[in-house]
């Protein structure tokens, strides 16, 4: 459903790139004011009379999905790629389960898979959309008619699923969290714990340049210290007890009118200095759109950092 109200909808995705720099969702309306990403799978088609149409429509599906100014469509290579390293199929594979993985493998907030087969003369194309941050799911099906095609067909369920997107994205994509709540959710899990002295050191690069700032090492090492840490680097006298070290690569995803997206993705790895021990491994995708490249990639960095900070943080309280 395409949403003709040209006065809100720019205030929609500038609200967008508000609530990824400021980490406060901003609302307009009932309409979700987040540009969520979106990957579309190969629809299952393993009916003889309809064995070669999934690919087919899920290509369709793609590009009329792609047309919509709210939503942000993942590249097929970049999907293939990542379903490819982790061993998942394409073809309506992807349960509620295993979504929150293929989403931080792709950076994707919503996936969309489905089945087309026949019944009688009919054929009928069934789409499921998968939050991967909630594990909601919604369906949407349209039938063939009179006259119509698979690309009419393809554009009618497209159309479907944009709606379903934009208007139910607030119970398909988790509550941003603000840094206060960050912050106060992991002291909450460090208790009384002792806090060790920490290093940060995130190489970045975005186009293939490093970067003298790096907004990722620069996010995690603010969040330590507002939960207690001491923070130290080669300049300080203190010495640390573990070792945050990591790489941090973003880079440019699309444009959509003035506004740019950007992609990034953080691996880290946090090790104990006595022992030599790894204490924690982990990696974030993340996605952010502005109205600037390089600020959409910083925040996507930043984003990302927010969400390893999260997970990574309290297991380093001794």
């Amino acid at each position: 459903m395409k949403i003709k109200i040209p006065l809100i909808l720019p205030l929609l995705l500038i609200a967008s790139a508000m609530t990824h720099a400021t980490g406060q969702s901003v609302s307009t309306n009932s309409v979700s004011s987040d540009v969520l990403t979106v990957a579309v799978f190969d629809f299952e088609s393993k009916d003889e009379a309809v064995r070669d149409l999934g690919p087919k429509i899920s290509a369709l599906v793609n590009a009329n999905l792609s047309a919509e100014p709210q939503l942000i469509t993942v590249e097929r290579a970049e999907l293939e790629k990542a379903l490819g390293e982790q061993e998942l199929g394409l073809s309506g594979t992807v349960s509620s389960d295993s979504a929150a993985k293929v989403g931080q493998l792709t950076g994707a907030k919503v996936l969309v898979t489905g089945r087309v087969f026949k019944v009688d003369e009919q054929t009928i194309i069934v789409a499921k959309i998968i939050g991967t941050e909630t594990s909601r799911v919604y369906g949407e099906v349209v039938n063939s008619k009179p006259g119509a095609d698979i690309t009419d067909m393809s554009a009618e369920l497209a159309k479907k699923i944009a709606a379903d997107v934009i208007q139910k994205g607030d119970t398909l994509v988790a509550k941003v969290k603000t840094l206060e709540d960050r912050v106060a959710k992991i002291k909450s899990e460090l208790g009384d714990k002792k806090l060790p002295a920490v290093s940060v050191k995130i190489s970045e690069q975005h186009f293939g340049q490093f970067v003298i700032d790096p907004a990722a090492q620069t996010e995690l090492s603010r969040i330590l210290q507002q939960c207690g840490f001491m923070v130290v680097d080669s300049s300080s006298t203190n010495k640390p007890d573990v070792e945050i070290t990591g790489e941090a690569l973003s880079e440019f995803g699309m444009q959509k009118g003035n506004l740019k997206s950007c992609r990034a993705r953080i691996e880290i790895k946090a090790r104990d200095v006595a022992s030599g021990n790894i204490i924690s491994e982990d990696r974030q995708t993340s996605v952010a759109v502005d109205l600037a490249e390089h600020i959409a990639a910083k925040t996507a960095l930043q984003n990302g950092a927010d969400e390893l900070a999260e997970r990574l943080i309290p297991k380093l309280g001794k």
